[in-house]
């Protein structure tokens, strides 16, 4: 299992994201919404569903927030928790989610063999993956 910060953006996560890239260095990959099976949402293209930096073991993934979820300067973060396995997944996600709330129950997507996110009962909000192989494509722009 691997945690890392999971920062969300209005609508400027390529420029934060490069901004912090010249600050810390590494490999930066971005995921537009244009690249999502059936299209960007909303038509805007521009937006990020994902993105990732990583300079030796520090990983900073991020993403714009999604359209008709409020953006809150101060809350805009996740701690991400990748899995190795479904036991894996299915027991932390399980625990985190006792008297907490469930936002995304652990489902298939087209990036992961399973995903789900949660606000645990003290209010911090995770998200959890079993990343499919191969799923990022790598864009370094």
């Amino acid at each position: 299992m691997r945690t890392n910060t999971y920062l969300v953006f209005d609508g400027n996560c390529r420029e934060a994201m490069k901004f912090y890239q010249r600050c810390l260095g590494g490999e930066l990959q971005f995921v537009p919404a244009s690249e999502m099976p059936g299209g960007a949402p909303e038509g805007n293209p521009n937006r990020m569903v994902h993105s990732m930096l990583r300079n030796g073991d520090v990983v900073w993934m991020g993403m714009d927030n999604q359209p008709g979820l409020p953006y809150r300067p101060g809350n805009n973060f996740l701690i991400n928790i990748n899995c190795e396995s479904v036991e894996e997944i299915n027991r932390v996600f399980a625990a985190l989610a006792l008297e907490g709330k469930i936002t995304m129950p652990l489902q298939e997507t087209f990036f992961a063999d399973r995903f789900g996110m949660l606000t645990d009962r003290f209010g911090i909000s995770w998200i959890f993956g079993l990343e499919k192989a191969g799923w990022m494509p790598g864009k370094t722009k």
